[in-house]
Parts: structure tokens; sequence; C-alpha cells
């Protein structure tokens, strides 16, 4: 047995010295004193040594145990604090270098447009509020004046999720909604998505508006007149000009097609007007009677108008974007243009 503890000390003494990685050393560990090293064999076997002998063995078996787990920690140690050099050396920092500039997110253009729109309209004391986007049939359209004929309502047109369901095609249900709940007077502003089932350069199924309310005593078009105006001028510039024609909406009446003169050629022609001097920018009109009555407002005392527009137009115009889809590509080089 002595033979064989020198044998086995003098190989893994020698290889230990050899070993040129830490993992080297790990696997040699293992051969040694694994669960079926040689080492640990032997450390088995001295159970079979004589009982008079087996102390003695103990002793020489201890002894060359130490004396490899010392070697073992030492080249281990060794390859340990290379290996910590070699990363440091590879992986230190040139403090001369410039730093990197982190890329910071800035509001997408239709944020910026909404922004802008409602700090116009609150400037004015219109109040912001808000409301589902799956909507009743009862407030996207009866309560303003569509019944289950008009064409609005038509499955091509709109997102039905049931009968009595659909997906808003526009945030009027929330001037219905505050009308039950809020009362009047009344001076509100709904920002929000809608759909629709259309899509092209100039469309698309989901897109944003903005839709305005007042109602209260001897509300008149020359209200909404000079509520547009002021809000065309804090939008464009104070040469803005605004330009009502008759038009037609089912929850006004009369209904007016608004435009405002052009903010890029100033009302000379350019290809953004198509030569008009003119931009159809929104809708407005004076509160159909019939919508006054279903949300119980006597329109014998009260009057309002409303207005909307898309904030997808207002961005277009503002910005001189050729097609609304470019809004929805989610293309980094476009964004960047907004920061």
């Amino acid at each position: 047995m002595q033979d064989k503890i020198d044998k086995i000390l003098k190989t893994y003494l020698c290889q230990i010295e050899k070993a040129e990685s830490s993992n080297e050393i790990l696997n040699l560990r293992v051969k040694i004193f694994g669960k079926s090293g040689e080492f640990t064999e032997l450390l088995k076997g001295l159970k079979d040594v004589d009982a008079g002998l087996r102390p003695q063995f103990g002793k020489i078996l201890n002894d060359a145990k130490v004396s490899l787990e010392n070697k073992l920690n030492a080249k281990e140690d060794m390859f340990k604090k290379f290996e910590l050099n070699l990363k440091l050396n590879n992986e230190k920092i040139d403090i001369t270098l410039p730093g990197k500039k982190p890329n910071v997110g800035s509001l997408h253009p239709l944020m910026l447009v909404k922004n802008e729109v409602v700090n116009i309209f609150t400037a004015l004391g219109f109040t912001v509020v808000d409301g589902p986007e799956i909507e009743l049939d009862y407030y996207n359209f009866q309560a303003l004046n569509m019944p289950k004929d008009h064409p609005a309502r038509d499955m091509q047109d709109s997102f039905y999720i049931n009968e009595n369901i659909v997906l808003r095609s526009q945030t009027s249900p929330m001037q219905i909604r505050a009308m039950e709940t809020m009362g009047v007077p009344l001076r509100i502003l709904c920002p929000g998505r809608v759909y629709r089932s259309d899509d092209d350069a100039t469309h698309s199924p989901m897109f944003h508006q903005i839709e305005g309310l007042v109602v209260d005593k001897n509300i008149t078009m020359r209200d909404l007149k000079g509520v547009l105006d002021e809000f065309a001028k804090k939008l464009f510039d104070s040469d803005t000009k605004t330009r009502l024609r008759p038009s037609y909406f089912p929850f006004t009446e009369p209904s007016v097609e608004v435009d405002l003169s052009c903010a890029i050629c100033k009302g000379k022609g350019c290809r953004l007007c198509k030569g008009t001097g003119w931009m159809e920018i929104l809708g407005a009109g004076m509160v159909n009677r019939r919508v006054l009555k279903n949300c119980k407002i006597d329109p014998d005392v009260y009057s309002g108008f409303a207005f909307g527009m898309g904030i997808e137009r207002i961005a277009m115009i503002k910005y001189g974007i050729p097609d609304m889809r470019m809004l929805f590509e989610n293309d980094k080089r476009f964004l960047e243009q907004f920061k």
C-alpha cells in the first residue's frame, strides 16, 4: 500500500505542476478526491489493513492528502490571479475616450399635437373628459340622432362587437355621457382613439379625434366662430383666418365645415392646399335640439355648439406629412425628426 500511495502522490504532483489552466486543476481535483477518485479509493481500502498497521498507514495517507491539496490550492490561486489580471487588462476603461450619449426618447407627433390642442382649449375654460372606447350603440349612435337606418351604422363602416356594442366611431359619446352626468352649463373637450373601417394614405381604421362641446344659455353660432378663430390663431399664427361652409351632421343643426387659411402659402395657393388657399380641418355646428332632448336638457332654454377634428389631419398639415400611415409605422428615422 505504501508503494501505491507513493506512486499516486508522485504522479499527481507532477500533473498538477504541469497544469496550464484552472479547468485542468478542477479536473485533477475530481480525479484525485472525487467520489470515485484514486485517493478516495485508497481511503476506502484503509478498513482492510491490519488493525495494528492502520494508524501508520492512516497518517501516511493523511500527509499525502494534505500535500496534494496544498499543491492543488496553490496552483488554483495562481491561475485565478492570472485570469483576473488578464480580465482587468482586457476590460479596463480608457477614461480619455469621450462618453457615450444615451438615447433620449421624445413625444410622438400625435401626442405633441394633442397636447397643443388641449392646452389651447383648456386656456379657454374647457375641461378634458374621458370615456370608453368600446361603446354602447345608444351612446355612439342613437343619442346622437343617428337611428338604426342611418348610413354611418352600416356594418362596413363601423366595427361592431355585437348588435348593441361597437368600437366608438367618434368621441361624441363622451359628450352625451357628460351632459347626462355633469349637467349644464357645460364646456368640455373629448380627446381619444376612434375606429372606422377605412384604410388608405389619408385614413386609418384607428385614429385620434378631439371634440369639443359647449352648452349654456344664449349660445350662438357667433360663439362657435369666435372660439374656432382663437384656436386657429393659437395653433398656427395670428394671421390665420377661418371660413365656415354649410354642411350636414345628424347631431348638429345647422352644421358647418371649417376651413383655415393655408399655413404654408398664407392663402395664395400651394400644393398643400391644392391651390385653393384653404385647408379643411374640422366639422362643427349648433347642437341638434333632439340631442339636447335625449340628454334631458330643455332646448328652449339651453343651446350649444360642438366641433370635432382629427389629430392626424392636423399633424399632417402642421408637419407636412404626406401619408397618414407614416404616423403608425414606428420608423425611428421619421420619429427622431420631432425631438
